[in-house]
């Protein structure tokens, strides 16, 4: 008699880039979906692991893929494990780093994770959420120094019996190092071993990653065996691209949306992402059908992209207010905007000249970025081009309820 499979729930494939060990027959031991199954018989939810760094402050969207899952996760009735990394963002994850990460003081390290849960959703109705917070039973949040604090010398060799010098240079953040002749400190090798250690402590059934992760949630694995616990299954992610349409979304690099972004900002960024991103940042950020929107125009489908995701960060109506906005400002129009963002000019000094003027109010980094872009045509003061970057502007009163747009995605209104 062949050997009943069982598929994945569709809510649990949507994104999904690689799930190890995958299995579509055998036993709950590889076939996640099997796993699964048990719960709905038994009534034991999964555990699901998602470890954040609270490195730094802010979340963007590139971030939020993991969280979307996890929240799926809890959707389903499985526990999301948060894991809250204040002590081994401590050390600094090396994924991805060419060099030693500068470490974090433990203040840093918990004003970060109070900035992080908040933008979460922390306080909120779960509708409003990108994590349940409310239903009881489906969210644990802790904080890994409450294990990795109290671990002994002879428990950190253990935990280092685990792994050969040979397996972490193979490690693709480190070889390249090694090639490059840039230093590699032993307390980075620890990192891997630490957060596979989590997944001990917590008995993750699943533990969620981008697909840069594979290594550290495989050695979440290998360290469950060696404590004689059931493994965890690793459920990988794709790295979101940046709106740049070629790296990685990454606060360094410039090319991000963050969670906390005002609905105007974040639609229009959003609904100027290129084509070739639509597909996947509607798939990987919200959950209507892809394939009904493939046949549509690729500007309609911007719009609709657009449109849910600054909708499921700040509620449709919002969401709605925030397109009709953007159209009315492209359009050069200014009044009867509701939602556009201010900012303060009261502590400007004037007379001020339009470079200084952008650079004291943050919308550029800085008086030289300021210039180039009022030099290469992108600012913009209540529909008319700034074409000179020291044009002054003689008093407050000059610039009050305006409004000021840089490039096609940042739009300011002046307030005291």
């Amino acid at each position: 008699m062949p050997v009943k499979t069982t598929a994945l729930p569709p809510w649990l494939r949507r994104g999904m880039v690689d799930l190890f060990p995958f299995a579509e027959s055998e036993g709950p031991d590889r076939n996640l979906a099997l796993r699964i199954q048990e719960y709905s018989k038994t009534g034991k939810p999964l555990r699901v692991k998602l470890g954040i760094d609270p490195t730094g402050s802010e979340i963007h969207l590139g971030h939020s893929i993991l969280f979307r899952k996890l929240r799926a996760f809890q959707d389903a009735g499985h526990i999301a494990v948060l894991i809250i990394g204040d002590f081994t963002a401590r050390i600094g994850d090396p994924t991805g780093k060419s060099k030693t990460r500068n470490q974090l003081s433990n203040k840093q390290v918990e004003e970060n994770a109070l900035t992080y849960l908040e933008q979460l959703g922390f306080g909120k109705p779960s509708e409003q959420s990108l994590l349940d917070f409310t239903t009881p039973g489906r969210l644990e949040i802790r904080r890994n120094s409450e294990w990795l604090s109290d671990l002994d010398l002879v428990q950190v060799i253990d935990l280092l019996g685990n792994a050969t010098v040979g397996q972490m240079l193979a490690k693709e953040d480190f070889s390249k190092r090694v090639d490059l002749g840039i230093p590699i400190s032993l307390h980075e090798f620890l990192y891997p071993l630490l957060q596979g250690y989590d997944s001990v402590v917590v008995k993750a059934d699943v533990e969620l990653g981008g697909t840069d992760q594979k290594f550290n949630v495989a050695m979440g694995r290998d360290l469950q065996r060696h404590f004689k616990q059931q493994q965890q299954f690793g459920l990988l992610l794709p790295i979101l691209v940046g709106l740049d349409g070629i790296q990685k979304m990454s606060k360094s690099i410039g090319n991000t949306v963050g969670l906390n972004e005002d609905p105007l900002s974040m639609y229009s960024k959003l609904e100027k992402v290129p084509d070739t991103l639509v597909t996947s940042y509607l798939e990987l950020l919200t959950d209507i059908e892809v394939n009904e929107t493939l046949s549509l125009d690729p500007r309609e489908r911007q719009k609709i992209m657009a449109l849910n995701v600054t909708a499921s960060c700040h509620g449709l109506a919002s969401a709605k207010v925030a397109q009709a906005d953007a159209a009315r400002l492209v359009a050069g129009a200014r009044d009867h905007i509701a939602e556009v963002p201010s900012v303060s000019i009261s502590t400007v000094n004037f007379p001020a000249k339009a470079f200084y003027f952008l650079s004291a109010i943050g919308l550029c980094k800085s008086s030289s970025d300021a210039r180039r872009q009022i030099e290469g045509g992108a600012v913009r003061l209540d529909g008319n081009k700034i074409v000179d970057p020291n044009l002054e502007f003689a008093d407050r009163n000059m610039l009050l309820g305006k409004v000021v747009q840089i490039g096609k995605k940042t739009f300011r209104r002046i307030e005291m």
